[in-house]
C-alpha cells in the first residue's frame, strides 16, 4: 500500500477495515497475519481468490500479490581483489550497522566474538529481546525471526539462530571479524574475515528449510529500516522476474533507498542463460559471482597407475587404498524396478546395494551423491559437461570429471577384468583464469527495463571459505557426519555479501552518502573484466568485479534519489495513483515529470538496438565532484563495432567539491553483433572514473 498513512491516521486500523470490507465479517488474528508500520504501508492476509481480486481493485492498494517462498542464491578472496588485512580504515567503522535478510546466524562463531567492542552506537533503534536459544553482544546488536504462517519446520529453530548455515557463512563474509586458521579440514587455510570487520551486525532470519516468504521478507525490511541500519544484505531471490511493485525485494529495497539505505542483492543461480536475473531494481546493487585464482582438484587414481583431474571439495581420504571400480549403469536396482538407463546417472535409489556396497561407482551426471551412499558405495566419480568451474562438496569422497576423461575411465573399466580406483584429498590450485563470472551466476539483459544494465557488479561468489552453523553438517545431508565451524560453498549468495561489506566500508568513510553514491562509488572504480564467450559480456559482469580501496575515493558519483526513480517509473508506464501510493507524497506522472529510462543518472549504459540493429539515443547524465575542488576531467571513448559515441561537452571543469555538471552520451550508427562493449572514462589525471557502454540486439522472432 506505498508510504505510510499521513496525519493521525492508524496503519493497523486502516488494514483492518480494508479486510473487513472485503471478507464481509469481523477480522480475527488468524486472517491479518503481519501489519507493516514503521516504515512502509502494507499487510499480509489470508483471502480466497475472490477476495484477492476484489482487494486488487480497491482504492489505496498499489499491488496484491501471493506470499510465495524465495530461494538463497567465502579466507582468500578479500586479498585477490586487493582489499587487505591492513587496509586504511576508519576510526567510525564500528558506527556502521549492516542488516542481514538470511536463514539467521550461529551467534557463538568465532566471526561474531564481541571481545574489545563497545555498546551499540547511539542511532541504534533495533532490539534482541524474548528470544530462545539466542544472545546478542555488541558485535550483534540486533536479532529478529518471521514467520507469518506460525508453522516452524521440525529442523529448524524458532530463534534466530541457523540452523541451515547460508545466513552465518554471509554475515561473516559481509563483517565477520578475523579469524585466524580458518579451514575445512585444512582446506582453504588461512584468516577468515569479513569486509568491515569492525562494524556491528543486525540479523533478520527470513528463510528456513523451505525458503523465505515474501510476508516475511517484507516485515524484515520494515524492521530493518526502523532500527536503523545502514546497508541491507539479502542473498535471495525469486525463481522468475516479476514486476517492481510486485516483488517483495523490490518493494523493499525501495522503502529502503527512500530511507537512505541501499540494498545489496544476489543476481541469482540461474545462469548461463540470458535474462535469468531475478534481483534487477534501478534502485538496488545487483552483483553476479565470479571465481578467485584458487580452485580445489581431487584427483582420481586407477589400478592402472593412471591420474585424473576432477573437481570437488573432498575432505575424505581413502588412505591411497583401491577399491572395485564398478559403473552406475551396470548396477541397476531391478527390485524396486530400475534399469541401467536410470542408474547410469545414479539418480536416487536407482542402484543395487549388493553389486555397489565397498566399491566406487561411476555415474554419468552430476548428482548430490545420495544414491551412491546409500546404496554402500565408498566413493563416487562422475562425468559431466557443466559445472568445471565450481566444487561442491559431497557427503562421501567424490570428484567429477570431463566427458572425455569419463570416457577414458569407462574404457579402463571395460578393458580391465578387475577395475580398481581410489579418489585423493582435495588439494588448491592456482588457476590464473581468474577472475572470470562463474557459469551458474545470472546474466542479463534486465527483463523489465531493458535500457538499465544488470547485474551491475560482480564479486567473489565461487569456493567462498566462511563461518557456518554447528546444527547442520557440510552438505546438510542426513548421512553427513562432519560438523564444521567454516564452510567452503559458492554462489551469488557468497557474492553479494562481499559487495555488501565493500559498501559498508563506503559508508564507514561517506556516512551521508546516498545509497545511488554509494553504488556509483563501487561501479566507477570496479576492475575491468573480460568474459570467457564475448557473448554475455557485460551482462554477465555489469561494471566489472569490486575494488573497495578505490571506491572510496571515486573521483566523481552519479547522485540519484526517490524522484529520478519516480521520473524513469513515469516514463515506463506507471499510473500516477500507484506511484502516490507508493512514494507517500503528490508525485504525478506530467509531461514535465514523465522522464525516460535513459536519462536515469546511472552509472552504466545500456541500450537495446531491437532487431533493427539501427540506433540513435541520447542519455543524459549529471556527475558531482567527490574528488579534488579543482579538476578538468576529460571524456575518453571506447565504441563497440558500428557504434558511434559523442560526448556533449567531452571536458568538465569543477571549481568546488561538491559541484555538479552534465553532459549527454550520443549513440549512432549500425549495430548488428549480440552483444557490443564499449565503455567512457572520465579522467583527471588522478581519478578515473568508468561506465561500461553496451549495446545489444535482440533475435528476430520466427
Amino acid at each position: 500500500m506505498g508510504d505510510l498513512p499521513k496525519g493521525d491516521l492508524s496503519a493497523s486500523s486502516i488494514h483492518t477495515s480494508l479486510l473487513e470490507e472485503v471478507v464481509g465479517s469481523s477480522v480475527s488474528p488468524s486472517t491479518l497475519l503481519y501489519s507493516y508500520k514503521r516504515t512502509f504501508n502494507g499487510f499480509v492476509a489470508k483471502l480466497t481468490k475472490e477476495e484477492m481480486l476484489k482487494m486488487k481493485g480497491m482504492e489505496g492498494v498499489v499491488s496484491v500479490f501471493p506470499n510465495e517462498k524465495k530461494q538463497l542464491h567465502t579466507t582468500r578472496s578479500w586479498d585477490f581483489i586487493g582489499f587487505s588485512q591492513s587496509v586504511k580504515r576508519t576510526t567510525v567503522e564500528s558506527n556502521v550497522v549492516v542488516g542481514m535478510l538470511d536463514t539467521g546466524i550461529w551467534p557463538e562463531s568465532e566471526s561474531f566474538n564481541d571481545e574489545g567492542f563497545g555498546p551499540a552506537p547511539s542511532k541504534w533503534k533495533g532490539s534482541c529481546t524474548g528470544l530462545k536459544n539466542f544472545t546478542c553482544n555488541n558485535k550483534v546488536i540486533g536479532a529478529k525471526f518471521y514467520r507469518a504462517d506460525g508453522e516452524i519446520p521440525d529442523a529448524d529453530f524458532a530463534s534466530p539462530r541457523d540452523s541451515e548455515g547460508h545466513g552465518t557463512h554471509t554475515a561473516s563474509t559481509a563483517a565477520g571479524r578475523e579469524v585466524n586458521d580458518a579451514s575445512l579440514f585444512g582446506l582453504a587455510l588461512g584468516t577468515s574475515r569479513g569486509g568491515v570487520p569492525s562494524s556491528r551486525l543486525s540479523i533478520y532470519k527470513i528463510c528456513w528449510s523451505d525458503g523465505c516468504p515474501d510476508a516475511d521478507i517484507l516485515a524484515a525490511f520494515d524492521d530493518a529500516i526502523a532500527d536503523g541500519v545502514d546497508i541491507i544484505s539479502l542473498s535471495v531471490g525469486g525463481s522468475f522476474p516479476t514486476d517492481y511493485f510486485e516483488d517483495s525485494i523490490a518493494i523493499g529495497a525501495f522503502h529502503s533507498m527512500k530511507n537512505g539505505i541501499l540494498t545489496s542483492n544476489s543476481a541469482g543461480n540461474s545462469g548461463p542463460g540470458p535474462e535469468t536475473i531475478t534481483n534487477f531494481s534501478p534502485w538496488s546493487l545487483s552483483v553476479a559471482a565470479s571465481t578467485i585464482d584458487r580452485e580445489f582438484v581431487t584427483k582420481v587414481v586407477l589400478g592402472n597407475g593412471i591420474v585424473y583431474k576432477g573437481i570437488s571439495v573432498n575432505t575424505f581420504t581413502l588412505e591411497d587404498e583401491m577399491y572395485g571400480l564398478i559403473y552406475g549403469g551396470d548396477a541397476p536396482n531391478t527390485a524396486k524396478g530400475y534399469d541401467s538407463s536410470e542408474s547410469r546417472y545414479c539418480s536416487d535409489q536407482s542402484l543395487d546395494g549388493s553389486l555397489v556396497k565397498g566399491k566406487i561407482v561411476l555415474c554419468d551426471e552430476l548428482n548430490e551423491g545420495n544414491a551412491a551412499m546409500s546404496a554402500g558405495a565408498v566413493g563416487t566419480v562422475m562425468q559431466d559437461v557443466g559445472y568445471t568451474d565450481v566444487a561442491f562438496s559431497f557427503q562421501l569422497p567424490a570428484s567429477y570429471v570431463s566427458l572425455q576423461d569419463g570416457g577414458n575411465i569407462s574404457l579402463y573399466m571395460n578393458t580391465t577384468s578387475n577395475a580398481t580406483a581410489s579418489i585423493l584429498k582435495s588439494i588448491e590450485v592456482k588457476d590464473p583464469a581468474a577472475p572470470f563470472v562463474v557459469s551458474f551466476s545470472s546474466r542479463g539483459p534486465n527483463p523489465i527495463t531493458s535500457d538499465i544494465l544488470k547485474p551491475d557488479i560482480s564479486a567473489p561468489g565461487v569456493d567462498i571459505l566462511a563461518s557456518w552453523s554447528r546444527a547442520t553438517t557440510v552438505t546438510g545431508e542426513v548421512n553427513d557426519t562432519r560438523v564444521v565451524s567454516f564452510n567452503i560453498i559458492s554462489g551469488t549468495s557468497m557474492s553479494c555479501p562481499h559487495v555488501t561489506g565493500a559498501a559498508a566500508y563506503v559508508k564507514s568513510y561517506h556516512p551521508t552518502w546516498s545509497p545511488a553514491a554509494i553504488k556509483s562509488a563501487l561501479m566507477t572504480t570496479a576492475y575491468t573484466m573480460s568474459s570467457v564467450t564475448n557473448i554475455d559480456a557485460e551482462f554477465a559482469y555489469g561494471s566489472g568485479q569490486i575494488n573497495p580501496v578505490k571506491a572510496i575515493s571515486p573521483g566523481l558519483v552519479y547522485d540519484a534519489g526517490e524522484i529520478d526513480y519516480i521520473k524513469m517509473l513515469c516514463g515506463q508506464g506507471y499510473s500516477t495513483k500507484n506511484l502516490q501510493l507508493v512514494t507517500g507524497d503528490k508525485s504525478t506522472c506530467t509531461a514535465a515529470n514523465n522522464g525516460t529510462v535513459w536519462d536515469l543518472n546511472y552509472p552504466s549504459f545500456a541500450l537495446d538496438a531491437g532487431t533493427s540493429g539501427t540506433i540513435k539515443q541520447s542519455f543524459t547524465r549529471t556527475v558531482t565532484n567527490v574528488g579534488s575542488p579543482g579538476s578538468i576531467y576529460k571524456a575518453t571513448i571506447s565504441a563497440p563495432p558500428g557504434v558511434t559515441i559523442e560526448v556533449v561537452p567531452n571536458v568538465l571543469s569543477f571549481k568546488t567539491m561538491g559541484q555538479k555538471l552534465s553532459f549527454v552520451v550520443t549513440l549512432g550508427g549500425s549495430f548488428t553483433d549480440k552483444v557490443g562493449s564499449g565503455s567512457l572514462v572520465w579522467d583527471d589525471g588522478v581519478y578515473q572514473v568508468r561506465s561500461p557502454i553496451v549495446v545489444y540486439t535482440q533475435p528476430e522472432s520466427n
